[in-house]
């Protein structure tokens, strides 16, 4: 049983079948073959005597019984010109059952005639006409018995079955043996590496190297390589991503005790009297706050309990304003310029800090590629209200995305656009605005400029209010 479920041995019985398969569409022709040739015999043979008693007419009974049972019929007719004349006669023990001429038969009735006396055991007394050979006459018919002619025929059939069968062992042995050189062996070895592999996929020395003649296998070990090369990638990032984590998180941890010092520091400076003080204060509350929210909400990603956005209704103009005035400054008035058209009336509704984050990182992107390029730009913060959502738009005047940064877009520690980035802010706003069911797209990016699209759906807002 456990050879029919291997390959090898899959190979070796379909090919045994398909050897007597062929045997068989060979064995039909023959076997017709050999009835005609069995029966020409007994037309040459009863020509034979027949010639005899034409040398000779004054032969004995008993001399044409002998003729006639060497030639095995029963009576032989030979006609050598108009005249029919019956040369030589035995008494017939019951009577002629059917007339078979050879002379016009085609190769379907051969092959019907053969079959049809192969299956049918019974002996029957046929009437055979034929050629007389050497031109030595215009016919020739002879009676015979079928017995003879079926046992003839089933000896030969016996002795071609045996042939095929041995024909079948040795062409199965044969590619029974050829298989398993040629792909069982390889087959197997491929299934080792993929054994040894899974045991310890980080061991970059278990990837396979392909070694493999035959083509189809060649090329399933190629892809093999391909796949374990770039799973063995991913689970030394995974490993890496993993230690970075706990150490995020444990400076989170304590980055939070830090802030929360600092926040009490801030209720003193809003007493000042300081006009400039005054209007700094509130922003630098507001700064520390999302600071706080931001370690807290890195504590719960590396818990894997990252918390769903919490909705609300508040004015975009307002945030936007924060993120513009904290990016001022960092930067240059004379090389970056930050420009605003959000409706002061405009009202969303949406996670504030989660939104913060995702303009925030947009905008941080923008002014560092502005700055990086060492050329003056804009960047341009935009938003309308449609029936369906309300639209963000982030566009600078920078240098465009790199080919690296567009083709890696939202992956982080590979899509970073500057030098020494990490790619993590558009992954961040990216993965924030998804929890908002929104999209965050690019909308273009070219030697004028970068352009970022966010969309925040209205559908089943109200319903969740």
């Amino acid at each position: 049983m456990r050879l029919l479920k291997t390959l090898s041995g899959r190979f070796l019985i379909l090919t045994a079948i398909f050897v007597m398969l062929a045997e068989v569409l060979i064995f039909v022709p023959s076997i017709a073959r050999f009835r005609e040739d069995f029966l020409m015999a007994r037309l040459e043979r009863a020509q034979i005597a027949s010639l005899a008693l034409l040398a000779d007419d004054d032969i004995s009974a008993d001399l044409q019984d002998e003729l006639l049972q060497n030639a095995g019929v029963f009576n032989v007719v030979l006609r050598r010109d108009a005249a029919r004349q019956l040369i030589l006669s035995a008494p017939m023990p019951r009577p002629v059952a059917t007339t078979f001429d050879l002379r016009s038969a085609t190769a379907f009735d051969l092959i019907r005639d053969a079959l049809a006396r192969l299956v049918d055991p019974e002996p029957e007394l046929i009437r055979v006409i034929g050629e007389p050979a050497r031109m030595a006459g215009l016919q020739i018919e002879v009676t015979l018995d079928t017995g003879d002619l079926r046992a003839a025929m089933v000896d030969y059939g016996l002795r071609i079955l045996l042939l095929s069968l041995v024909i079948s062992v040795i062409t199965a042995g044969l590619l029974f043996l050829a298989v398993r050189r040629v792909l069982v062996k390889p087959i197997k070895r491929v299934v080792g590496h993929m054994q040894s592999y899974a045991a310890a996929p980080e061991d970059g020395r278990r990837v396979i190297r392909p070694s493999a003649g035959v083509v189809e296998l060649r090329e399933a070990e190629e892809t093999l390589q391909l796949m374990q090369t770039q799973l063995t990638s991913a689970l030394r990032q995974k490993e890496h991503l993993a230690q970075l984590g706990g150490a995020v998180a444990k400076i989170s941890h304590d980055l939070r005790n830090i802030l929360a010092s600092a926040q009490l520091f801030t209720d003193r400076i809003e007493a000042s009297e300081d006009p400039a003080v005054k209007r700094m204060a509130p922003k630098l509350i507001n700064s520390l706050k999302r600071a706080s929210h931001l370690c807290e909400a890195t504590l719960a990603f590396g818990r894997a309990e990252e918390p769903g956005p919490t909705l609300s209704r508040f004015n975009l103009a307002e945030i936007v304003d924060d993120v513009i005035a904290s990016e001022r400054l960092s930067a240059d008035e004379e090389a970056v310029r930050f420009n605003q058209d959000v409706p002061g009336t405009l009202m969303v509704r949406a996670d504030p800090e989660q939104l913060y984050r995702v303009i925030a990182n947009l905008t941080r992107n923008a002014r560092q590629a502005i700055v990086n390029s060492g050329t003056p730009g804009e960047i341009t913060v935009s938003a309308h209200e449609t029936d369906d959502a309300w639209v963000i738009h982030i566009a600078d005047t920078g240098p465009g995305l790199p080919a690296k940064a567009r083709e890696n877009l939202f992956k982080p520690f590979q899509g970073g656009a500057t030098k020494g980035g990490a790619g993590l802010g558009l992954s961040i706003a990216a993965e924030l605005v998804r929890g908002h069911g929104g999209t965050l797209t690019l909308e273009r990016t070219d030697e004028t400029g970068t352009s970022f699209c966010l969309e925040l759906p209205k559908g089943g807002v109200e319903e969740a209010a």
